[in-house]
Parts: structure tokens; C-alpha cells; sequence
């Protein structure tokens, strides 16, 4: 059973930074594509940035810029590393695993971390 940890959200002032950390425990790691995703207030789930098995990074249109996703195989983790946050950023941040994340849409697998609350201060 593939186990999903999500840590390092938090409460920061508009213009602040954090870095959000995954942790999956399974040992094909290294073979999955990772990304992350969130849930505003009253929103629904979106796509932020994913991160294929050789690298490439896909980010959507309202974090590019300001938001870097990478992995580090070796420990299992993916982070979100995310500087000039804003108050639209303040949204629920889950860690999926093992899905389809680029193209016209994306396919999120049923492997998914429990969530990290990020509320950005105007």
C-alpha cells in the first residue's frame, strides 16, 4: 500500500515563503511521476506543478515564476518549494503520486496525502 505525506504548510504574510514536503513510501519512487495539487476555499481541486521521472516540471499559469517542484529520489520526497506567496495561494496542498499530469488535462491516481493547510495573510 503506497502511503502519501504531506508537511510544511502553514500561516505566512503575503510575499513570504514556504516549502512544502511529500514523502511516499513505496520503492518504485523513482519510477512515478509526482505532483501537487490544492483546494481553495470554496474551490475545487487544482493542479500546481508536477514533476515527470526525468524531471521536467509542468507548473499551471498562476504559480509560474514563483513556485519550483523537485525530488529527491533518494529520500522518497517531493517538495514545492514557493516564494512571493499571495492570498489567492491560501488553499488545502495534497501530494499525489503515480498519475497522468500533463497534456490538456490532468488524470490524478487514488494515491493522495492527507493535505497541508497553507493560509497566506494579506
Amino acid at each position: 500500500q503506497v502511503q502519501v505525506v504531506e508537511s510544511g504548510g502553514g500561516l505566512v504574510q503575503a510575499g513570504g515563503s514556504l516549502r512544502l514536503s511529500c514523502v511516499v513510501s513505496t520503492s518504485l519512487f523513482r519510477i512515478m511521476p509526482m505532483a501537487w495539487y490544492r483546494r481553495p476555499p470554496g474551490k475545487q481541486r487544482e493542479l500546481v506543478a508536477a514533476i515527470s521521472t526525468d524531471g521536467a516540471t509542468n507548473y499551471a499559469d498562476s504559480v509560474k515564476g514563483r513556485f519550483t517542484i523537485s525530488r529527491d529520489n533518494s529520500k522518497k520526497t517531493v517538495y514545492l518549494q514557493m516564494n512571493s506567496l499571495k492570498p489567492e495561494d491560501t488553499a488545502v496542498y495534497y501530494c499525489n503520486t503515480g498519475g497522468r499530469y500533463s497534456g490538456t488535462r490532468d488524470y490524478p491516481s487514488e494515491y493522495w496525502g492527507q493535505g497541508t493547510q497553507v493560509t497566506v495573510s494579506s
